[in-house]
């Protein structure tokens, strides 16, 4: 049968299961496969597994559960291989590469930030800094202009916004990478301009959460700022 994996971690780890359950309907049992100085946290991969808000919670508590007792590799809801073998051969032939993340993710949290803007107050904001965009608008509302001016004032405006949330980005990661020791971007999805995860040593969590609420009261109401942690590490494997 596949593995379904949850985790690595050194085999110094307490690696205490009792009390919790896998992933799968009905609950799947949770048993370590060792390599010589590295464990990982397996069960067996049930058939057809969704990411059902259970299941998605048995895979959260299981990292949460480690973190609270050490440090963690955490994998992403889903990975599965062949067997506790192809697990073991990893471990072994990996084990170098594992204990450096080991070691850089060492008494550490992640925390995600994702940061959106409010559209109706950038583009107000836009017309007033910008001359050419204010006197295209005028030009349209004033009915003098041609039927290339809309065009004209929509690629201008979504050069602002792109330039403007760009400068928005960088001053955010900025301002908070300093507190941590590492960081990640991805790709911001919907109204977000911004989606990055950092690394935070638990000795930097205040000054770090500090900092973010520093933020929140620079940028104002029309920036919303969404912070979410502390979290396994899942970035940074």
């Amino acid at each position: 049968m596949a593995v379904y994996v949850y985790a690595i971690v050194a085999r110094t780890h307490p690696q205490r299961l009792n009390g919790l359950a896998g992933v799968g309907d009905p609950p799947t049992t949770l048993r370590t496969v060792h390599g010589a100085e590295l464990s990982a946290v397996v069960s067996d991969a049930p058939e057809g597994l969704r990411p059902k808000r259970r299941d998605l919670a048995a895979h959260q508590t299981v990292q949460e559960h480690l973190m609270a007792e050490g440090t963690v590799l955490p994998l992403q809801f889903g990975f599965t291989t062949t067997d506790d073998d192809a697990v073991r051969e990893v471990l072994e032939q990996r084990a170098e590469q594992l204990f450096e993340r080991l070691r850089a993710l060492e008494g550490c949290v992640e925390y995600n930030l994702k940061a959106a803007q409010d559209e109706d107050a950038l583009l107000r904001r836009i017309l007033q800094e910008s001359e050419e965009a204010r006197r295209l608008n005028e030009e349209i509302r004033s009915g003098r202009g041609g039927p290339q001016l809309p065009l004209a004032l929509g690629e201008l405006v979504a050069k602002e916004v792109q330039a403007r949330q760009s400068r928005t980005a960088e001053a955010i990661v900025e301002a908070l990478g300093g507190f941590a020791r590492e960081h990640h971007a991805a790709q911001p999805t919907g109204d977000d301009f911004l989606n990055v995860s950092f690394l935070v040593a638990r000795d930097d969590e205040k000054s770090f959460l500090a900092a973010e609420q520093g933020l929140v009261e620079e940028l104002g109401p029309d920036h919303e700022l969404r912070l979410r942690g502390p979290l396994a590490a899942y970035s940074f494997v």
